[in-house]
């Protein structure tokens, strides 16, 4: 068997390379960048048609995103995200229509009352980025209809290692290992008081995986379902290391502006497929900070 990962390189798709491997399926990533990855950009048809055609795939995973809200990413977003998903299921249906295909969707795409978000609720067009997912969820239930086995995991916030600089799991823990080589830096954030989900991406990957390995239910919500604050983090990475937070970090609640103050997924439908996460937040605190 065989998969296409498009967005190879980011964190979901590092552990989605893994877990196909250890399920003996054979892994085509794409990557508009780092080698040794196949070199392309899913928002070209051409070349997104000609590898469908090339590889018969029996799975392919569409991760690749910038995950930012920001208005400046409008067109990257709807390249990668709008375009990319119709590229992707247009040569599906054209080339290879047995094979199943799963499309990211995220928590930031709904309507948020600061409870519990599932598969099912309403979404709002509250960003660039969340109107990209929300037209490519639009496009999989479209070609669904049209036969094509295509699935949608609504991500809710996840971490590990492999993040980008700019996330905040990631600004802190570097920060930390920072100081501990003597810097004396102060670390100025926003509201530390924001309550959100600290999944690990590793276990996100597997739900990804579960969802797809089915043939019942095509869109479930993918998280944890439990709730930590910001603050919860630097104190429990701090502890880590044997030192007090309030003496490095700043809280400016004016510096950041944050788009909620609770983020969190109910998980029923994905832990119905038997699938639960496995790191606990302690524990993935240690893994970043290793």
């Amino acid at each position: 068997m065989k998969a296409l990962i498009f967005g190879v390189t980011g964190q979901d798709g590092f552990y989605l390379n893994e877990i196909c491997r250890e399920n003996k399926i054979e892994v085509v990533g794409i990557s508009r960048s780092q080698d040794p990855w196949t070199k392309g950009y899913v928002a070209d048809k051409t070349f997104v048609e000609r590898l469908i055609k090339q590889y018969s795939p029996d799975y392919i995973f569409h991760i690749a995103a910038n995950s930012t809200t920001k208005h400046e990413t409008l067109f990257e977003n709807h390249a990668t995200i709008s375009l990319g998903t119709l590229n992707i299921l247009e040569s599906v249906k054209d080339h290879c229509p047995s094979c199943k295909v799963f499309i990211t969707g995220s928590g930031v795409q709904f309507v948020n009352r600061g409870i519990p978000i599932k598969e099912t609720d309403a979404f709002e067009a509250s960003s660039p980025y969340a109107v990209a997912r929300i037209h490519s969820v639009y496009a999989a239930r479209y070609y669904r209809s049209l036969g094509i086995k295509v699935y949608v995991g609504y991500l809710f916030h996840h971490e590990s290692p492999l993040r980008k600089a700019h996330h905040i799991s990631k600004i802190t823990t570097d920060f930390i290992k920072r100081t501990n080589k003597g810097s004396d830096e102060k670390l100025i954030l926003g509201d530390i008081s924001v309550r959100k989900e600290w999944g690990f991406a590793r276990d996100i990957a597997e739900g990804i995986f579960k969802l797809t390995s089915q043939e019942k239910i095509f869109e479930a919500t993918i998280g944890t379902g439990v709730l930590y604050s910001i603050q919860d983090w630097l104190e429990e990475c701090f502890n880590l290391v044997g030192k007090d937070w309030k003496t490095y970090i700043v809280s400016q609640k004016g510096n950041f502006i944050p788009e909620y103050t609770v983020l969190s997924s109910d998980p029923a439908t994905i832990f119905s497929l038997g699938w639960k996460p496995k790191t606990s937040f302690q524990e993935l605190a240690e893994i970043m900070m290793r």
